[in-house]
């Protein structure tokens, strides 16, 4: 990548793409700090106090403003700037010239849903503060449970209160934003090219596939550039060609070996966002919380009757949540759904297939993927003959969309609830 020099003399102007609360700063202090450093945190309230009053864009300033402010050189300056960028709460543009001209974009930090549900975030946070440090900040951001069940909802719906008098204009709205980080970026393919021998690898072997496949796994698996060339060229045969199952076998093991047990993906549930609206006492609506609440992991262990998965499931587990990129919830209803049309087998290709075509059809809740599901089901069962009996999973009876659960169904549902909390 081209290195750039900053000059006390260079000016910068920051542009607001979000809203800043209270709660972002106490969010950047407690999740973001650990993994970013003081100094980048520093950085990112001083590019906030920059801005005018309207805290909107600021003057224009020079990068001396900023090692007056921070007490900082320019290379502490550039490195915290550049942990900003990296975790996505800073975009940087320049225009050069005999003076360089930056603009600096603010975007927000996660939420704590967004954050602890984060592949990488999440892992990094883990491994830099510890497990009891860890425990604590979760224990802040937990969600108060409310149990409503003898409750009436009675909240009043806009058209029941206000009156419509007229069609405004619309207009652009400030709004929070936060910046998508970019994943790429975790090795230094030229490093690694000249690391490993010409003779074991070479530049077409590291396509766009391999190349990403590489930085996905070096992410998870918290591997760096030099730690993979070791791993690859275990991998590698003698004409240069990679076996991708072997690398990811590798790179887990390794983890493994560290860690000692798996990434923390299979132990996540849905994230926030992704989850229905609370409320929904039809069975159908009780189904889709186990699901939503519960982690791959925990869901899994349930269908071997409180005993530990195999490995072989485990891993394919990790496959669906790392490889294949879907969410807690909807492998969950994938779990349930191959269990019950598959004889209670979990067939490694039938798995595969399926969630390979549920990721093309972007299919990202609980919900859209029993809708999928049963949708799926209705064509095949038009191709098989109609003496033949199936087991089905419970939630394709459309009675449960309608129906209210009964005391003991209700119960069930809550003690398998309770356990995975």
């Amino acid at each position: 990548m081209k290195v750039i020099s900053l000059l006390p003399a260079d000016k910068y102007v920051v542009i607001n793409k979000t809203i800043l609360t209270e709660i972002d700063k106490k969010n950047l202090i407690n999740l973001y700090e650990p993994i970013i450093g003081d100094g980048a945190v520093s950085l990112y309230l001083t590019l906030w106090s920059d801005l005018d009053k309207t805290e909107t864009m600021s003057i224009d300033f020079s990068h001396h403003h900023l090692m007056t402010i921070l007490k900082k050189d320019l290379d502490n300056i550039r490195k915290s700037r550049e942990c900003l960028e990296a975790v996505g709460l800073l975009k940087t543009y320049i225009k050069q010239s005999d003076i360089n001209e930056y603009v600096y974009e603010l975007y927000s930090p996660l939420s704590p849903a967004e954050f602890f549900n984060h592949p990488i975030f999440n892992i990094v946070l883990y491994n830099n503060v510890g497990k009891f440090e860890y425990e604590l900040l979760k224990k802040q951001y937990e969600k108060i449970k409310v149990d409503l069940k003898d409750y009436e909802d009675i909240t009043k719906k806009i058209k029941d209160t206000f009156e419509t008098t007229s069609h405004l204009a619309s207009f652009d709205v400030k709004e929070r934003t936060t910046a998508l980080v970019d994943a790429e970026g975790q090795i230094d393919f030229d490093l690694l090219l000249e690391t490993i021998p010409p003779s074991l690898i070479n530049e077409r072997t590291l396509n766009k596939k391999t190349k990403a496949l590489l930085n996905n796994l070096s992410y998870v698996y918290n591997i760096d550039t030099l730690k993979m060339c070791e791993l690859l060229r275990v991998v590698i045969n003698g004409k240069g060609c990679l076996d991708k199952e072997e690398l990811r076998k590798t790179c887990r093991k390794y983890y493994q070996y560290n860690n000692g047990g798996l990434p923390t993906l299979i132990y996540r549930s849905q994230p926030e966002y992704l989850k229905s609206p609370t409320g929904d006492n039809t069975k159908r609506g009780k189904i889709i919380a186990v699901f939503e609440n519960t982690s791959p992991y925990d869901f899994l262990k349930s269908k071997y009757n409180g005993t530990t998965p195999t490995q072989r499931d485990l891993r394919l587990l990790e496959n669906l949540l790392i490889d294949v990129e879907l969410n807690p919830a909807v492998v969950n209803v994938l779990i349930d759904y191959v269990l019950k049309k598959n004889n209670n087998k979990l067939t490694t290709a039938l798995v595969e297939t399926i969630a390979g075509q549920w990721k093309r059809a972007k299919i990202t809740t609980a919900k859209e993927a029993m809708e999928f599901a049963e949708k799926e089901h209705k064509k095949a069962t038009k191709k098989v003959t109609k003496g033949t009996n199936q087991v089905n999973p419970e939630w394709f009876d459309k009675e449960n969309k309608k129906q209210e659960i009964s005391e003991t169904e209700e119960q069930e549902l809550k003690d398998l609830l309770k356990e995975f909390r």
